[in-house]
């Protein structure tokens, strides 16, 4: 299964990916709202589980910016649920990310790794830019030193909504304990007593935070910000981005992120220490190994986490298309070819194991990949050891780790939500097919702006009605019924009896039948001359129909055979064929007899059998 002959490589190749990711593990992790704890954790199982069981040698995994985008949207639903309580909240979400692990490992099983290539690249552009839009626009806060959840003056704005939140929450559990009721609504008034100023500040305090979640929160809550600029702040984001960009046209042999990292956090410990000056700091990263979290097993009911499953579904679905891109790109660099099937196996895998330890979830990661490779990475021992460098970081540098600027990390960030837009796809919007630059804008906007999950849904659903309309009216237009004096001759054809070219009509099958080109077929009857007495049916080149096909079909042969007109088949294809006989086409309609493996066979029924009435 492992093979040391690379051992070397993989050293450097492992360790070298482990530093890259720790700042991006660490920017992920605040980003989704967990704290960069939960970034960390993602990073290390995901990294050493999907490496052991995937399908790709050289694959580094871990937290990325498509699936923080989406985790952070489905961590912000369910902590609206909980009304902001993280404690109660956390094993909800570890078992959406869990289930997500799971229905990967399923895509696995079934074989969707092959056919993740079909969906359509508009769709994957505009989700990928709306990612980094989502990412720059939500970092502006951060960047600049403002969090709504410590303004006093913004969250005494939510505090008669904080009283009502936390009332509505008594009356809620009080109707869950059955002692809502008149006579006893002393206990009501007793509770509410209870309320002190701190649970109201609390409440207030979360209701602020959450006010300026996503795009539009981000943008509402802006203009307040502006007028509350921490200097410092910024110019420690400003410090970090100059030297993410500049430090790599000087080396690529050292990781400018790790540069940026390492740099501005000690000019914020120097700060600190010299001036009293405090940057404002991460959430504190728990000493020693995480915690194993079976409560999302005892404290979660399927009713609850119902809603979530399409959030499952959809983190499931967008690690596979993540992974298996970057499978492709180390496919290009090392000259391989990697299993995909497998490979979303191992990322599921790692993805459930990361959730049972509090880690959000992650995917192939494209640059620490490239690192590793370029580094001497060959097998899936420097994916392993990318893991395990991280863990060894969270047991012996925890403390070092909590004196990180948030601004750091913010401008870590921001270098990640320009780096992940699809310029590509930007740049070719006046070139592109207009339709294809509607569903690329309409992703784009629905995912920034209102919900992930349904931009990429609804793009998908438009895609398909355009491919469905296109097809449906190139196979239309390939497919009209003639008579052989109009109908273009195909090779095997030229040899047909001039004299009996009245009596005969053609009809070509250009393709496939199915629901999205039969509305010309249910016209076809009507357009056969007066004087054709025979139906050629050429389905040579159809070789699927599905269910409406199959009734569009049958139509068209019930409206032959009421006229009197004999229908012959030739070149019938083994899966038409079987819907033919499923629904008794053949014989019912469509004598055996009348069908013919090749047109020279037909020739020889036709010259036998039609005769020459049209003088």
């Amino acid at each position: 299964m492992f093979n040391f002959k690379h051992l070397k490589g993989d050293i450097f190749g492992g360790l070298t990916a482990g530093i890259v990711a720790l700042p991006l593990a660490l920017a992920f992790g605040v980003t989704s709202g967990l704290g960069p704890e939960a970034g960390l954790y993602g990073a290390i199982f995901v990294s050493f589980f999907a490496a052991l069981f995937g399908g790709t040698d050289t694959q580094i995994s871990g937290p990325t910016a498509p699936m923080t985008a989406v985790s952070m949207v489905v961590i912000a639903g369910i902590l609206a649920t909980f009304e902001g309580d993280k404690t109660q909240a956390i094993p909800a979400i570890m078992m959406v990310f869990f289930l997500a692990g799971l229905m990967q490992i399923g895509l696995g099983v079934i074989g969707i790794g092959n056919y993740i290539k079909y969906i359509p690249y508009p769709v994957v552009s505009g989700f990928m830019t709306a990612i980094g839009v989502i990412i720059l626009v939500t970092q502006l806060l951060p960047v600049i030193g403002y969090y709504p959840s410590e303004d006093q003056s913004y969250i005494d704005e939510f505090k008669p909504h904080a009283e009502e939140v936390i009332l509505d929450k008594i009356l809620q559990d009080e109707m869950g304990e059955g002692i809502l009721v008149l006579e006893d609504f002393h206990e009501t008034i007793d509770r509410a007593h209870e309320i002190t100023p701190e649970k109201i500040q609390v409440e207030s305090s979360s209701l602020a935070s959450n006010s300026a979640k996503g795009v539009v929160g981000a943008l509402k809550v802006l203009p307040r910000g502006l007028k509350n600029i921490k200097w410092l702040e910024l110019w420690l984001a400003l410090g970090t981005i100059f030297i993410i960009y500049g430090f790599r046209r000087i080396t690529k042999a050292v990781p400018s992120t790790l540069v940026a990292l390492v740099v501005m956090t000690g000019v914020g410990y120097l700060l600190k220490t010299q001036f009293g000056i405090i940057p404002h700091a991460i959430t504190k990263i728990p000493e020693g190994l995480p915690n194993l979290n079976l409560e999302m097993f005892t404290g979660v009911s399927f009713g609850s986490l119902s809603p979530y499953i399409l959030s499952a579904l959809t983190l499931a679905l967008l690690g596979a298309i993540d992974s298996l891109l970057t499978s492709v790109v180390a496919d290009n660099m090392t000259k391989t070819k990697h299993k995909p099937n497998k490979e979303l196996v191992g990322q599921g895998i790692g993805n459930s194991i990361a959730s049972l330890f509090g880690g959000i979830p992650g995917a192939g990661a494209t640059i620490r990949t490239v690192v590793n490779i370029g580094a001497g990475g060959k097998t899936r021992l420097s994916g392993m050891l990318a893991g395990v460098l991280l863990l060894i970081i969270l047991l012996s540098l925890g403390d070092l780790a909590n004196q990180i600027p948030s601004a750091v990390l913010a401008g870590i960030l921001v270098t990640v939500g320009i780096g992940v837009m699809d310029y590509k796809g930007l740049k070719a919007i006046p070139n592109m097919p207009r339709q294809e630059v509607v569903i690329m804008l309409v992703v784009l906007v629905l995912a920034s702006v209102w919900d992930l999950i349904a931009a990429v849904a609804i793009g998908l659903v438009i895609a398909l009605f355009m491919f469905m309309k296109q097809v449906g009216e190139s196979t239309g237009q390939k497919s009209q019924i003639k008579t052989l004096e109009d109908e273009p001759l195909w090779s095997d054809e030229t040899a047909f009896p001039n004299n009996l070219k009245e009596e005969v009509a053609i009809k070509h099958v250009n393709g496939p039948l199915f629901f999205g080109s039969t509305s010309d077929f249910q016209a076809l009857a009507k357009h056969i001359p007066d004087t054709a007495t025979t139906v050629i049916l050429r389905l040579d080149k159809m070789d699927y129909m599905d269910q409406s096909g199959l009734y569009a079909m049958e139509d068209l042969l019930v409206d032959l055979a009421g006229q009197g007109t004999r229908i012959l088949i030739v070149g019938l294809q083994k899966q038409p064929c079987y819907m033919f006989e499923r629904v008794n086409l053949i014989p019912k309609l469509v004598a055996k007899e009348f069908i013919f493996k090749t047109f020279e066979e037909c020739l020889v029924w036709i010259k036998t059998n039609v005769k020459d009435t049209v003088q």
